[in-house]
Formats: C-alpha cells, structure tokens, sequence
C-alpha cells in the first residue's frame, strides 16, 4: 500500500509540489480546505524555503505576480502559472523553484523566528551590564522580577526609614 504524500514526506521522502501545496494552504488556517492557498501562506512556504530573501526575490516581488491573478486565494494550477510567471520575472529557473519548494519539508517554524543577537540589540537585552534602579529589576540569572522589580512597596509599619532599634520596645520594657 502506498503512503500519502504528506505521511511520505514526515518519513523522510521528499513529495510532490501538490502535497506541499496542500499543507502550507491549510497551515495557519483552521477553516482551508487545501484547495486553495493565500499570498501569506505562500510567502510563508517560500520564506521556509530560503526563496524570498529579500534580494532576489522579496514579499514585493510575490505580491506583484500573485495580484496579477485578481483573487486573494488561487487553486493548485494558478499557483504553478504564478511560480512559473515569478521565475520568468527574476530570470529563474521555475523547475528548481518547485524541487526548493518540496525540498523544504512540511510547514512549521523551524528557525523561522529567532531573537536577533546583533549590534545594540545584544547590547541592550544584556541585563548584568543594567545599573541604578534598573539592576533592581532582575534577579542574578537575568530573569525579570516583575511587579517587585518594579514599585516601590512602601512599609506601613509605622517607623520612619532607617531607624534602626524597629520592634525593640517591648524588650527594653
């Protein structure tokens, strides 16, 4: 008996553009059916990919070729004219824009976000080199301190600051 291409795909095999298609159309959509994918969902599935970097191809250069197409959602067949458009358009060859995109395995978020660590962010989220109040804010691992970082919880207990024999009356009597 033969696997579905989404079960080959899991297993290792790589599968066909068609069962990608069908994935990437119902990931992040609850209601798709899989006939049907968005500009987002294929941008998404080209991001994971590694096509649209931002220089030879960029989100503009999608979003021009799949508007051509006057629908927000298109079906598997004008997703393939849109693919083969877009590689005429950048000079690319489209059959290895559609091996890339089945190359890349089933849609999720495997490195997809990650916290930038780069130049002033780095510099800015590093919470030893804090000071004054701020130090106060986090514990000795970096860890937030939330609420108690924050305000200033004022003692009701009746003595002014600083004084220094607090609850020694009692004794002294």
């Amino acid at each position: 008996m033969m696997k579905s291409a989404p079960a080959a795909m899991a297993a290792g095999g790589s599968g066909s553009l068609e069962a990608q298609f069908e994935a990437f159309s119902k990931f992040g959509d609850s209601r798709s059916d899989g006939k049907t994918i968005t500009l987002t969902q294929s941008d998404k599935w080209m991001k994971q990919a590694k096509l649209i970097d931002g220089k030879k191809i960029t989100t503009t250069d999608t979003g021009i070729q799949f508007n051509k197409f006057k629908s927000k959602n298109i079906d598997y067949k004008t997703f393939v004219k849109y693919l083969e458009e877009l590689a005429s358009v950048k000079k690319m060859d489209a059959n290895d824009l559609k091996t890339r995109l089945v190359d890349c395995g089933l849609p999720g978020t495997s490195g997809a976000t990650k916290a930038v660590k780069t130049g002033g962010v780095d510099r800015l989220t590093d919470t030893s080199k804090y000071t004054g109040s701020h130090k106060e804010r986090f514990d000795a691992s970096g860890k937030g301190k939330g609420l108690e970082g924050r305000a200033d919880i004022a003692d009701n207990s009746g003595y002014v600051q600083g004084y220094k024999e607090k609850d020694t009356y009692e004794k002294k009597k």
